[in-house]
């Protein structure tokens, strides 16, 4: 396959000949391989299919390189328009094929290098294919969870043929930028969890409850973070700082309100320059009572998850800066021991009346916080005594 590549940039006479052999039965049944549904496959990545259709992206690239963008999309859907799951809906089971996997390969391969403007047009070009945008309105409209199928869909789709491939981080960012954009905030953020949030295991389907049932694991949030990172590490000129931070707040609501330990676990995840911004923007906006509460459930996720204490308290420190006068800061750090005094009241209630639905997890969870306490007063008071901790 390589070697063709390199052979149809000899003259523009070899490069038709190979265009035309490619359009033939022969030469579409010899290049189009559709061994897609190998559920042996250890890494789905490194396989033969895989690097069979990187290599065809790179001869359709040099193939069709004398012809407009929009022409070259054209004959290109035209040869693979019969390879049914490389289709939105063409694979009967999504979750054991390797087909859009392929197909994102191999448009990656293709449009590498090429500008902004040409890939709007790809993807444009693709929505139009797909319908995306309709079946993406008929998600966000609806009840989460009443399209399974096709939130699953989406996520797929998204995933395997327009984010997940890309060497540099920027063109990664650029992609989840057209899929994100043209919808409000709200949208946004139901799209952010469609494509990132929980899955079930057994079925691949968004877990809409997820973050609202329980305290949740690093797992289960670590692709919302990485995704909030893209956004607000890369220097998209389309993304804001508060753009970001206004995400990441309406995130927490969706399908409805996140436990507050599920939203700290996913700031810390985000890292230190977004979980600063977020609290900051709290704390500017006088939501002091929400910030303390959530620097309750900072030290509680650093106390399970054995994280240093000491950043919580260092967290804190930089967050009380932004508050512009003593009293501010003084009814801050007030409102941070009430929250920790009334967080602990709420979970020893729990554990006395046996309500919750795991007793030994609701002890587990008032252990953890009295533990987090006492380490965070521990590091706040060598902090304020100017003692460094052996």
């Amino acid at each position: 396959m390589k070697d063709i590549s390199m052979l149809s940039m000899v003259s523009k006479t070899v490069s038709q000949h190979i265009i035309n052999y490619i359009s033939t039965s022969s030469g579409s049944k010899r290049l189009l391989l559709q061994d897609f549904h190998d559920l042996e496959l250890p890494d789905r990545e490194d396989t033969a299919i895989v690097e069979h259709y990187r290599s065809l992206g790179l001869l359709f690239k040099r193939c069709t390189l004398l012809l407009p963008t929009k022409e070259r999309l054209k004959y290109i859907h035209k040869i693979l328009a019969d390879v049914s799951c490389f289709k939105f809906n063409g694979c009967a089971a999504p979750l054991q094929c390797v087909g859009l996997l392929c197909y994102g390969i191999f448009l990656q391969t293709l449009t590498a290098g090429w500008d902004e403007l040409e890939c709007h047009r790809v993807y444009n070009f693709l929505c139009e294919l797909t319908h995306l945008s309709r079946k993406m309105q008929t998600v966000v409209c609806s009840k989460p969870g009443s399209a399974r199928k096709l939130e699953l869909r989406i996520r797929l789709f998204c995933r395997n043929v327009l984010l997940d491939h890309w060497t540099h981080r920027s063109d990664s960012a650029f992609w989840l930028t057209c899929i994100l954009k043209p919808w409000p905030m709200v949208n946004q953020a139901r799209l952010l969890y469609i494509i990132f949030g929980p899955i079930s295991p057994q079925d691949g389907q968004v877990v809409w409850q997820k973050m609202i049932e329980g305290p949740t694991d690093e797992s289960c949030l670590k692709g919302l973070a990485e995704a909030i990172k893209l956004l607000y590490d890369t220097g998209t000129k389309e993304w804001t700082a508060d753009d970001v931070i206004s995400l990441v707040d309406e995130l927490s609501v969706v399908p409805r309100e996140w436990l507050l330990e599920n939203n700290a676990r996913l700031l810390i995840l985000s890292g230190n320059n977004i979980c600063f911004t977020f609290m900051a923007s709290k704390a500017v906006n006088g939501r002091t009572i929400e910030l303390a509460k959530l620097i309750v459930f900072l030290a509680l996720v650093s106390e399970k998850e054995l994280y240093c204490m000491d950043w919580a308290v260092k967290m804190m420190q930089k967050v009380c800066k932004v508050f512009s006068t003593p009293v501010e800061r003084n009814n801050f750090l007030q409102s941070v021991a009430d929250a920790f005094a009334c967080a602990i009241m709420e979970m020893l209630q729990l554990v006395m009346s046996g309500d919750g639905d795991d007793d030994d997890r609701s002890f587990m969870n008032l252990f953890h916080l009295v533990q987090a306490q006492a380490s965070f007063h521990k590091e706040v008071l060598y902090l304020t005594m100017n003692v460094l901790p052996s």
